[in-house]
């Protein structure tokens, strides 16, 4: 199976050349492929900000080379540039809040400047570290992918159609995404056979992202609007939700993209197996229960014009407890029923990076 998918790679979220930092432009898919060339680490915060780059590992690649990009200018402006990084980190860091994979990708490069050997360059090291961070996530979304599908088909029961829901593909991965891993092992292995999108409100990363990826991939596609996967999930025979993560709280609540949690319950009344697919960098130990988790909030403007003075609740996740999930894939392994104690052993196993 490795082999089929590195054999049907196609979509790219960002590359590393010539020493910039390119990434492809999500807010202008499906209409336009544009690629944007990213010069410093505050050009970097903006895209990920302004969600020009968008994904739970993609973030973290991106701020991973973004400080490269910081720490090339702090070098070259002489002087403590450790001291003057900490600002680069403390801006990409804040650039999305709630990303795990953020966090763990930057807290890497941190440790990795802190192992610097005498004499050792540390832009060579920094740009090797973040390299390795963009191999390594390839190759968890490929293990992913693998796990995934012994899943799907140790539970085949001929029902060859699956829901997703926000975009959990290539275009948030540094390979071909955890949820739609495992979704595009599926499809090359025959057990799935039509895929159901939710439409994404009001980013609509569902239907301008994961169904262009899919739709590109020759994969059976239907986006559905966001108030019609209860229908979808009563009228249509599914058997999986299959979603990613942004942060898996130490007791298994996951924080996903925000309409997750309704999915979850409504697939539990009408039998859906729900699988939450995400590298274990998005694993918080640190995070005892999901709730503890600060939500952020994005611009009312997305949604509304604020000038009517009506206000908007726009959250960017929303936090599923652990109970409703049936199973959690991870290039460490999988865990079905999750909780604390299979968290933290699942930790304890070796990882790719």
């Amino acid at each position: 199976m490795r082999e089929r998918l590195l054999a049907a790679e196609r979509v790219k979220a960002l590359e590393w050349r010539e020493g910039l930092l390119h990434v492809l432009d999500q807010r202008l898919l499906p209409a336009r492929e544009t690629w944007l060339a990213l010069d410093s680490a505050g050009a970097v915060a903006e895209a990920i900000r302004e969600r020009a780059v968008c994904g739970a590992s993609v973030v973290g690649i991106a701020a991973a080379y973004g400080l490269v990009l910081g720490l090339r200018a702090r070098l070259a402006a002489g002087g403590d540039w450790q001291a003057a990084l900490e600002a680069d980190f403390q801006h990409l860091r804040d650039a999305q809040p709630g990303s795990a994979y953020l966090d763990w990708a930057l807290t890497c490069l941190r440790n990795r400047l802190r192992r610097l050997a005498p004499g050792e360059d540390p832009q060579a090291a920094l740009e090797a570290e973040a390299g390795s961070i963009l191999a390594s996530d390839r190759e968890a979304n490929l293990a992913i992918a693998q796990f995934g599908l012994e899943l799907l088909r140790r539970h085949d029961e001929g029902v060859h159609a699956v829901l997703t829901h926000g975009n959990a593909g290539a275009l948030a991965s540094g390979g071909f995404g955890s949820a739609l891993g495992v979704i595009r092992a599926g499809a090359l292995d025959g057990l799935v056979e039509q895929v159901f999108v939710g439409e994404g409100r009001p980013w609509l990363q569902g239907s301008r992202l994961t169904a262009w990826e899919l739709h590109g991939d020759g994969v059976p596609t239907t986006v559905c609007v966001d108030a019609a996967v209860g229908h979808v999930m009563k009228s249509e025979r599914i058997g999986w939700l299959i979603v990613g993560a942004e942060r898996i709280a130490a007791n298994g609540d996951v924080a996903a993209a925000i309409g997750t949690y309704p999915l979850t319950v409504l697939a539990m009344h009408h039998g859906l197996r729900v699988m939450v697919a995400a590298p274990s960098a998005c694993i918080d130990l640190g995070l005892e229960h999901g709730d503890d988790l600060s939500l952020e909030e994005r611009a009312a403007s997305e949604v509304l014009d604020p000038a009517n003075g009506i206000g908007v609740l726009n959250p960017v996740l929303d936090v599923t407890p652990a109970d409703l999930i049936d199973v959690i894939v991870t290039e460490r392994g999988v865990i079905e029923r999750p909780d604390a104690a299979k968290l933290a052993g699942l930790m304890c196993r070796k990882r790719l990076h």
